[in-house]
């Protein structure tokens, strides 16, 4: 698998996971099973307008791109397997996506990753252009990584489901959870957030400056 989770390895690693797919489809010999032409159409365009968004999400909560870009392809497969598509198609992929996370997690000993709230952004851009850019960013990705570890493994995933653009339905179908408490859950995370996050930031200047201290 490429290396890197800048724009050409994600779109390299896109490519190579919708190639893969239709080529297993006109393999067949059992790889997955045929299917209408109707619900493949509807598949490769969910493929298309999915992928990154559920490789981003899974990449924010594991740490690890290779990771991500592993589980997020077998949702896919799994989905085709499957045949037609659920009711809620983007919410049963996080769903499968999350049992596989699950499922690696207490299989294989994996060293996390920094990550920030607002990757979902930054993961196609081009890295800093200077040093003390560089260092300030690491410098953010631990301290958000901090606060976030924190917390209750429900409101972070809440969180970075929401911050990577998915609705309350979809959330509140990825986690079992009521549409209408989705708001007011979301709302009371934030702030936990925010509560977590500045304790944490206080906390890592005190190490900081207590490291520099002669």
């Amino acid at each position: 698998m490429d290396a890197g989770v800048g724009s050409p390895g994600l779109v390299s690693r896109h490519e190579k996971a919708s190639a893969g797919l239709r080529a297993r489809r006109r393999e067949g010999v059992g790889a997955l099973p045929e299917t209408t032409p109707s619900f493949h159409a509807q598949f490769v365009d969910l493929f298309d307008a999915q992928f990154r968004r559920l490789f981003r999400y899974l990449d924010r909560l594991s740490g690890e791109p290779d990771l991500a870009a592993d589980l997020a392809q077998e949702a896919f497969v799994k989905l085709y397997r499957r045949g037609s598509l659920p009711d809620a198609p983007e919410a049963w992929l996080i769903s499968v996506a999350m049992n596989l996370f699950r499922n690696a997690k207490s299989t294989r000993s994996r060293r996390r990753r920094l990550l920030t709230v607002d990757r979902s952004q930054s993961v196609l851009s081009d890295p800093p252009s200077s040093p003390e850019q560089a260092a300030a960013a690491d410098d953010l990705r631990r301290q958000v990584r901090s606060a976030l570890d924190r917390m209750p493994e429900r409101e972070r995933r809440m969180l970075l489901l929401r911050a990577g653009g998915y609705s309350y339905r979809d959330i509140a179908t990825a986690l079992d959870m009521n549409e209408g408490s989705v708001g007011v859950l979301l709302a009371r995370a934030r702030q936990a957030f925010r509560e977590i996050y500045e304790y944490a930031s206080d906390e890592y200047a005190s190490d900081e400056y207590a490291s520099d201290a002669p």
